[in-house]
């Protein structure tokens, strides 16, 4: 059964998480910005059914990302975005990539232009109706379609375009949900929290280390928008203490296999750990989902493709197998296990308080479960006479392996010190998982 057979994509009662109907839905996101643009029709399927196979249910896709697709498939009559040409191989080519993902049971999250069409002028105020009006006219229909304004941009330099062309979409595509993927380390709620719009904060967390907070580069942060390093939990908690209150995620963590800081193929590459560690610190702080990336398959990097960037070392049809997309299905399986979207984060169970970067201890807890993250298998202490209930299952779940290994039941009573188990090879994070008996 698809998701949306249960009913259209929504907001919760709570307003922290997603649902289909009335049954919860957890966004588990992956990143293919070009896949429309460079993949056939063949391979798009190959690369969708392999998602659908790790439990993703949401490809994040750019329909108009650089400026070879104009040149190659005429999407646009004289490449004026505000005469779209409907007859242009490019929109048979996206019709039938959303028809593929709706055979497989996936939302297509799909983004108008990346966010430099707005800052160049290229979409503006003047086209942006136009433009808006086809897409809405063509997909609007569709039950498995997401919008996201924005592309890796800030708000306030396209303020009033991006305002324009969310409340568009709203209102020609009521049925379908509207977001904005905003700059890197920044959230949409810094821009548009207040837009009605607006059903869902994202924010991108990627792809710095603590110690990366300037580098002279373009992406820079501005002091305003704060830097939090690799703490993506902080994220959620700024846009969960923003009102009106609305869902959020990491539309864009550091990605598998790129470069720590992005720009420097020298430095150290993000692995399979590291977005393990994004992924559980976000979600458990109470996000409504996470979208993953890898950087060969977010650029479709193909053989025949001269411009490589940000380092990548792969092919796109090669890194679909690596290990930190199949390890997301894990996440997805550990959370859809219980009442997640009745869950929130409770520090309050650690006895010893929280600690800072990795030593942190992420905690999510519901009325018949509470889980514990931690990324370097350290030790921790449980004020056990705080969970609901009179006695628990304990479990060791290994995030990698997605494997659960029983070691007792427990009373419900004082403090109890957990040591995780040392695995023989591989990052130790473990998951402590207490479920009532």
């Amino acid at each position: 059964m698809r998701p949306w057979d249960h009913g259209n994509l929504q907001v919760t009662a709570n307003k922290k998480y997603l649902a289909v109907g009335s049954k919860p839905f957890f966004w588990l996101g992956d990143t293919a910005w070009l896949m429309l643009e460079k993949l056939t029709e063949d391979e798009m399927y190959i690369y969708l059914k392999n998602r659908q196979q790790k439990h993703f249910n949401v490809i994040q896709a750019t329909l108009i990302h650089r400026a070879q697709v104009l040149a190659q498939y005429e999407p646009f009559f004289d490449n004026d975005l505000g005469r779209p040409n409907p007859d242009s191989e490019f929109w048979t080519r996206v019709d039938r990539a959303i028809a593929m993902a709706d055979e497989l049971g996936l939302y297509m999250a799909l983004l108008p232009t990346w966010g430099g069409w707005a800052k160049s002028g290229k979409l503006n105020l003047d086209n942006v109706e136009a433009y808006g009006s086809f897409l809405a006219d063509r997909y609007g229909k569709y039950q498995n379609v997401i919008w996201l304004t924005g592309g890796d941009i800030r708000g306030n330099i396209a303020y009033d375009l991006y305002m324009k062309l969310g409340a568009l979409l709203k209102e020609r595509c009521p049925g379908q949900l509207v977001g904005f993927h905003p700059f890197g380390r920044t959230s949409s709620s810094l821009w548009f929290n207040d837009a009605p719009w607006l059903d869902f904060n994202m924010f991108q967390s990627g792809h710095r280390r603590y110690d990366q907070s300037s580098l002279g580069e373009w992406d820079d942060n501005k002091e305003k928008e704060g830097f939090f390093g690799e703490d993506s939990w902080r994220y959620v908690e700024r846009d969960h203490a923003t009102l009106p209150l609305k869902p959020t995620l990491d539309g864009e963590p550091s990605y598998e296999q790129i470069p720590q800081g992005l720009h420097d193929p020298s430095q150290p590459y993000w692995q399979d750990h590291d977005v393990r560690r994004y992924a559980y610190w976000s979600v458990f702080a109470g996000a409504c989902g996470h979208t993953y990336g890898h950087n060969a398959v977010m650029q479709m990097f193909r053989e025949q493709d001269n411009d490589p960037d940000f380092g990548v070392k792969s092919y796109w049809h090669q890194a679909i197998h690596d290990p930190g997309a199949g390890q997301m299905a894990h996440l997805y399986e550990l959370m859809t296990a219980v009442e997640f979207s009745e869950g929130e984060p409770k520090e309050e169970l650690l006895a010893d308080g929280q600690k800072p970067k990795y030593e942190r201890i992420a905690v999510f807890a519901g009325r018949d479960y509470a889980y514990f993250y931690s990324y370097l298998g350290t030790p921790f202490r449980v004020n056990m006479d705080k969970l609901l209930g009179s006695k628990v299952d304990a479990y060791w779940f290994d995030p990698a392996a997605g494997i659960y290994s029983y070691f007792g039941a427990l009373d419900c009573r004082g403090v109890e010190e957990f040591v995780p188990p040392v695995k023989p090879a591989g990052h130790n994070d473990w998951v402590l998982v207490l479920r009532n008996r």
